[in-house]
């Protein structure tokens, strides 16, 4: 493989903090950008500048202890968190974190994008947990990273924001698109009245195509929550986690958590069940109450 020079990757990271803040990833002087530019050094992006507005001359070299080799500025205050991801990630060549607002959501109310809601998302990232609240720039947050970087590229920080892994800086910002793009069509899947899941069946069928798509992923799709990786608390998580019904033969299904029996017509609500009718059923009751009311 040809090496990068340090000039280009310096450029790339400066195209990677303008399209976080134009997307609006990031707000203000947030988020943090590093790559991995040696077997003991990383280029960092500085402390306290917009990533919307940095050049290449503001990056900061700094060695895996985090002690600064070359630059005018600070490295980032976030750089315990990236230091962490590449000393369990040898593969691991970029980290970006960021926060999108609508995933940052999820994190806040504490709610993984595990699901298996999108195929494209099974097949890639397979979920993206939720790792524990740890207080930005202290060593809380690497070990809370450390629970599920092995075994997922991406992961939402609670509270916090979004993290992600590449093999280079543009692969790890398209795993925050993707993530950001999850959790926007969960989002309105569920303001509609809930997902369609995809099935175990299904699932398993999609991890096979892994290889397939030449899909390098740090760890199998597991569908049991009492599998390592699955729960709370897990040690060290060992593989993603992805919540599927177990329906056999079915390839989509109604989420078990919704109530919502998709395409039954017949169903009976539930008190937060959406009814759906046609304009001349609601129309045929307008007029009944109509009648009744004479």
């Amino acid at each position: 493989m040809a090496v990068v020079p340090l000039d280009q990757l310096k450029a790339d990271i400066v195209e990677v903090g303008r399209r976080l803040y134009a997307r609006g990833f990031v707000a203000s002087n947030d988020g943090n950008i590093t790559i991995r530019i040696g077997d003991d050094r990383l280029l960092t992006t500085p402390k306290s500048v917009s990533k919307g507005f940095m050049t290449p001359e503001m990056m900061v070299i700094v060695d895996l202890d985090g002690r600064k080799v070359a630059g005018s500025l600070d490295a980032s205050s976030e750089l315990k968190m990236h230091l962490e991801v590449y000393r369990q990630r040898s593969d691991v060549k970029a980290v970006v974190h960021a926060h999108p607002a609508v995933a940052t959501g999820f994190a806040v109310a504490g709610i993984p994008l595990d699901r298996a809601v999108l195929a494209e998302v099974i097949c890639t990232l397979g979920s993206i947990p939720i790792a524990e609240y740890a207080t930005p720039s202290t060593q809380e947050l690497p070990n809370a990273v450390r629970q599920y970087i092995k075994a997922h590229d991406g992961l939402l920080l609670a509270n916090h924001g979004a993290l992600t892994v590449g093999t280079d800086v543009f692969a790890a910002y398209y795993k925050m698109e993707t993530i950001e793009h999850f959790a926007k069509i969960s989002l309105t899947a569920r303001l509609l009245g809930g997902e369609r899941l995809i099935s175990q069946e299904e699932v398993l069928r999609l991890q096979s195509l892994r290889g397939l798509y030449g899909i390098a992923a740090p760890a199998p799709i597991c569908l049991d929550d009492d599998v390592s990786g699955g729960g709370a608390g897990v040690v060290d998580a060992t593989c993603q986690v992805v919540r599927s019904p177990d329906t056999p033969g079915a390839r989509l299904v109604a989420d078990p958590a919704s109530g919502v029996a998709f395409g039954s017509r017949d169903r009976v609500p539930g008190d937060d069940e959406e009814i759906r009718l046609t304009y001349r059923e609601l129309a045929a009751l307008v007029e009944d109450a109509v009648q009744k009311l004479r």
